[in-house]
């Protein structure tokens, strides 16, 4: 027996389809979702939330997610989504595009100044960044945008921005003892085994060209193109980035160079670059700081092990 496929069959029929993929794909995940909290989750501070309405306006989701999940390697990767992460979101502001990184547990990776500069122009602490400037949101809404960012990573980001505001403190009362004081303190905290190490790269054109560019790509935007700690960014930042010149004449190693770059300054603007660069990359770049501004350089010094498979 024939049916005809008169309008009405095929209305019917197309709706019947339509419901039953919302079903499917809308409402029978949202009826099996678990909606407990997460172990980080927390309620947000009307701040935070003041910022937030500040991100959705300004469309920053069309460039940053903010889930990490099993594939992923990324800013936050320690730690993969869960639903419980966002029983309070609405909306939900996951993201589909990467343009810039993910910010699901960006809170605590820098201190509110750093914050402060990136957002008024992301090149004062990103040279080479593409996103666009916010300076126009003004001192209170960019204070507000950075009370939310801060936020993200729920627990988690308290406690690592809670370990930020400690050392900050630190750092700004050795900053504040002068420059002799404050770069004894700074080598200090640096692990004995680093303080010795040379820097394992003989200096070379090719080599100081390398680090020349690094260092324009991630750092005169606050060490400025001179070294003297006085690039755009300053202005926001307190401490203020460390002038290179003042070293002159102080037993720097390379070792010490290599693992400030590569870990950070917990508590100042200056970010870890161990995900950013790799080993040679942050050689070459303390090499060049130690040769164009500090005037010294160790490189390829005692103690040396096995020379690389491949030098000049």
């Amino acid at each position: 027996m024939s049916q005809d496929m008169t309008p009405r069959a095929v209305i019917l029929g197309s709706m019947a389809i339509l419901l039953a993929v919302v079903f499917v794909m809308v409402f029978w995940p949202y009826a099996i979702q678990d909606t407990n909290p997460s172990e980080i989750f927390r309620e947000r501070t009307h701040a935070e939330n003041a910022g937030r309405a500040i991100y959705i306006a300004n469309g920053c989701v069309y460039c940053h997610t903010q889930s990490i999940r099993s594939i992923d390697w990324d800013q936050g990767a320690e730690r993969i989504a869960q639903a419980g992460d966002y029983v309070a979101d609405q909306p939900i502001l996951l993201g589909s595009e990467r343009t810039g990184v993910d910010l699901s547990q960006e809170g605590g990776e820098h201190p509110d100044d750093w914050h402060m500069a990136h957002f008024t122009n992301p090149r004062y602490t990103r040279p080479n960044s593409i996103m666009p400037r916010f300076g126009f949101l003004g001192k209170d809404d960019i204070s507000r945008l950075t009370h939310y960012v801060q936020s993200l990573g729920g627990k988690s980001a308290d406690h690592r921005t809670a370990r930020q505001d400690f050392w900050k403190a630190q750092l700004t009362s050795a900053y504040e003892l002068g420059p002799v004081q404050n770069v004894k303190w700074l080598s200090d905290h640096v692990p004995d085994g680093w303080r010795v190490i040379p820097n394992p790269y003989p200096t070379s054109e090719a080599g100081l060209a390398r680090g020349r560019k690094i260092y324009q790509d991630f750092c005169l935007g606050c060490h400025s193109p001179i070294g003297d700690g006085m690039g755009p960014a300053q202005p926001y930042l307190y401490p203020p980035p460390l002038n290179f010149t003042i070293l002159k004449g102080r037993e720097i190693s390379g070792g010490i160079l290599y693992y400030q770059i590569m870990n950070g300054i917990t508590g100042s603007a200056m970010p870890y670059f161990k995900r950013d660069l790799e080993s040679e990359k942050i050689w070459d770049v303390g090499n060049f700081v130690a040769v164009y501004f500090i005037n010294q350089s160790d490189a390829n010094a005692e103690p040396r092990g096995i020379d690389a498979a491949y030098e000049p």
